[in-house]
């Protein structure tokens, strides 16, 4: 006895596993998605850190040829310089130490910052590349408009404008795709961007930043100084 037979349009394979395909004529069947190939650790990733490294080792050996060393007198336990400056990787903390208590800006957010580092690799955001305007576009935006203006609102209430300027730069590109719309150019290039890139990008920026300003533009007393000013 032969069964009925129900044809319905649909492109879920998992609803309707067994399926027919009706191709027309001069039509060649093509999968309109394939995976991306994987590549290996090594030597695709390992051969192109030893190169950067390599590279990195030869710039700071010409620049050590060219520029001195800022030298300072021998030490001596009897004066303190002013300003007392960590190493250069240090300053951007120092430089939170300036705005925030010292609990908050030597314990607590460098504490996050190793905590998110362990935690982040573990969800769905640092596996998703799809861009952040993707999916989900109301919701995205209301979620970044509020921790955007959070993260604000704290930074102002500490006056912490190293990080605030940034901060509203990175959350405003973030937010050309919604109102731009496109999918070419700069607008469609932010847009495929996704958060991970982001986060890090930020993170990024905010290190750029605190180290330079500890580095270029603290004086005595840890004061805003120019470069080009003479200290005596």
């Amino acid at each position: 006895m032969q069964k009925d037979i129900n044809v319905e349009a649909t492109s879920d394979a998992k609803k309707v596993p067994k399926r027919i395909a009706f191709i027309k004529a001069r039509t060649a069947a093509r999968v309109s998605k394939e995976d991306e190939e994987m590549a290996m650790t090594f030597p695709n990733l390992v051969v192109k850190e030893i190169i950067a490294f390599e590279v990195m080792v030869i710039v700071l050996a010409l620049v050590s040829l060219l520029v001195d060393a800022p030298l300072e007198w021998i030490a001596n336990p009897g004066h303190t310089p002013n300003p007392a400056k960590a190493p250069w990787y240090f300053l951007g903390l120092q430089e939170l130490l300036h705005y925030f208590p010292p609990v908050v800006g030597g314990v607590i957010l460098p504490a996050l910052a190793v905590v998110a580092l362990i935690v982040v690799p573990y969800f769905r955001v640092n596996i998703k590349r799809e861009g952040l305007w993707k999916e989900n576009v109301t919701e995205t935006f209301i979620v970044l408009l509020a921790t955007g203006s959070f993260l604000s609102l704290v930074l102002l209430l500490f006056k912490v404008y190293a990080m605030l300027i940034p901060t509203l730069l990175v959350v405003g590109c973030m937010l050309i795709p919604y109102f731009s719309r496109k999918e070419t150019g700069i607008a469609g290039w932010l847009g495929s961007r996704p958060l991970s890139w982001w986060i890090m990008t930020w993170f990024v920026v905010i290190v750029v930043v605190l180290t330079a300003i500890g580095t270029l533009f603290r004086g005595p007393e840890w004061s805003w100084t120019w470069p080009w000013e003479e200290i005596y």
